[in-house]
């Protein structure tokens, strides 16, 4: 196999810090059961990763690869993952008040969703290292995007999605060859069944946070915001927060970008919007834990959102403290709203998820924490094509 410019060297525990090997195949930390990191020789990938080399590197995430865990070019499963635009809403900023507000439109990925850029990580990995059998937990557009890179690899493909999740995301993962088990329940316990299948039959298990390399996957969404805003960072970052792993990947990414000399210590605050019948981390946030207790009764027409657990809890909790930033709740209604306003003055049909954000970042234009001058990035993570059906 060709070999990439990756520099990855270890893997460590977000939590108890153990290292491992990163040539083996490995879910959560054996000493903790905590999400494992990976982790990069940062000095060797800074001599070419460099803001001069970027200039001429193609249109993808790919372009920093040194700072990517996949070893061969055989693993880099592409289809057009990552670059996607920063686009300037300034009508819309206008109209709210914040005239600097800019969309990060993840809909450009493959698959329609901003999961393309982990699963591809993710499953690339795994093919790299001897996976043959993939298996994922999801209410959509994970699961797409897994099923998507399964086929690119060769790989059989595993869904496991609560049953109602829209028809168009059980259509998109069968259509890639995925084989679909529809649960009564929620993505949790869509998460029970993988882990009962994965014992039985040996197959990897690609769950959010759940293996080390979705999240570098995700992180690149922070090289990109940094690059295409001439190598400034945001004031704020507003991120629609089911898993996390987005959130937590950008944080990651701005740690080593400094330690490249990239940038320097600045950074922006960090936003994580959630749904109201669905805020695990908002009021975790609110009371000062941790870690977030289990949501109880978890609805919301954002799929994506319909998350009562997240395993990275206490990363994405660390992250808004140590960045100042906060977490906020929107209602269903505001999120259809907003999808609508944004559609309207920028031409980006958002997913509820996306929406989710520019209601959030309107919430706080009116309590004052944003102020009318600040540069905001929001991110549209889907399409919203595939809930078309809510506006039917």
């Amino acid at each position: 196999m060709t070999a990439t410019r990756s520099t990855l060297t270890h893997l460590s525990c977000s939590r108890c810090g153990e290292n491992y090997d990163a040539n083996q195949l490995m879910n959560l930390c054996p000493a903790c059961a905590k999400p494992l990191l990976a982790r990069y020789d940062l000095p060797k990938a800074a001599q070419t990763l460099t803001r001069a080399s970027l200039q001429g590197r193609e249109s993808s995430l790919w372009r920093y690869e040194e700072a990517l865990p996949i070893q061969s070019q055989e693993g880099q499963l592409k289809l057009g993952e990552g670059w996607t635009p920063l686009i300037c809403a300034g009508t819309l900023g206008a109209e709210i008040g914040c005239p600097n507000t800019l969309i990060k439109d993840e809909s450009r990925n493959p698959t329609g969703s901003f999961k393309a850029r982990g699963l591809v990580m993710a499953v690339g990995r795994a093919y790299e290292l001897g996976v043959r059998e993939v298996a994922i937990p999801s209410a959509g557009n994970a699961a797409g995007a897994m099923s998507a890179y399964a086929a690119k690899a060769g790989l059989s493909a595993h869904v496991y999605m609560p049953r109602d999740a829209p028809a168009l995301f059980q259509v998109e993962c069968r259509a890639l060859a995925a084989q679909v088990t529809l649960v009564d329940g929620l993505i949790t316990d869509c998460g029970t069944k993988v882990r009962e299948k994965v014992e039985q039959f040996g197959w990897f298990d690609v769950s959010t946070l759940k293996e080390p390399y979705r999240i570098e996957g995700k992180k690149t969404m922070g090289y990109e915001i940094v690059e295409q805003l001439g190598w400034r960072l945001p004031d704020v970052i507003i991120y629609p927060t089911g898993g996390g792993t987005g959130l937590v990947g950008m944080w990651k990414a701005f740690d080593e970008m400094e330690q490249m000399g990239l940038i320097g210590s600045e950074r922006p605050r960090m936003v994580s919007v959630q749904s109201s019948g669905c805020a695990p981390m908002v009021r975790a946030f609110n009371e000062g834990r941790e870690f977030a207790e289990t949501w109880q009764g978890a609805h919301t027409v954002a799929d994506g959102l319909r998350v009562p657990a997240a395993v990275g809890d206490f990363l994405i909790l660390q992250a808004l403290r140590e960045s100042g930033g906060i977490a906020i709740a929107v209602t269903d209604a505001e999120m259809l709203g907003n999808a609508e306003r944004m559609g309207r003055h920028t031409g980006v049909f958002p997913a509820p998820e996306g929406a989710a954000s520019l209601a959030g970042q309107i919430r706080l234009l009116e309590s004052g924490w944003i102020q009318s001058d600040e540069t905001v990035v929001l991110f549209n993570t889907c399409t919203g094509l595939k809930y078309a059906h809510l506006w039917a």
